[in-house]
């Protein structure tokens, strides 16, 4: 095969490609486009990927510590005479907990602060807006023995005496 013969052949390439080109920027790459069929009323629009802010300068002159530990997941202990009753009748502590706390959070600082291992977790929030905790101990222990050592059953034998 020699040189001019090779030359006509690139030649003849490149044209087929330069109108392949120049049809595409005339015409466009996508010629057939299929539009969205909306079913609904209302648009809304679609939700797009965010991105962290990365700051070139620090937000604050100091660390930040972890204060989110067992001492603010547990505020205190219930006292009144319903949560002795429970207590004693079902072998369940009653705890006032903080609003953001799991079931998980409180098992674990019952465990770490009162070291026993909760069988289960009950939760509700009080109409006054605070969440209260039902921790059920299990049968080798006795609540009354972990309230003792609370300081929660002191008080209700002051209130029975009264």
């Amino acid at each position: 095969i020699n040189a001019e013969y090779m030359g006509f052949i690139l030649e003849g390439m490149q044209q087929e490609k330069a109108k392949k080109v120049k049809k595409a920027v005339k015409k466009g790459v996508k010629a057939i486009r299929k539009h969205k069929v909306w079913t609904k009323v209302a648009f809304r629009r679609p939700k797009t990927k965010t991105q962290l802010v990365k700051h070139k300068v620090a937000t604050h002159s100091y660390a930040k510590f972890q204060t989110y530990d067992k001492y603010a997941i547990i505020k205190h202990p219930l006292s009144s005479e319903s949560a002795i009753r429970t207590i004693e009748d079902n072998n369940t502590l009653v705890f006032i907990v903080d609003m953001n706390a799991n079931k998980n959070q409180i098992k674990t600082a019952c465990e770490q602060l009162y070291s026993f291992k909760p069988i289960k977790v009950n939760t509700l929030i009080r109409p006054d807006g605070i969440k209260k905790a039902y921790v059920k101990v299990p049968k080798e222990q006795e609540a009354l023995e972990i309230a003792n050592k609370i300081g929660i059953m002191q008080l209700s034998h002051l209130i029975y005496q009264l």
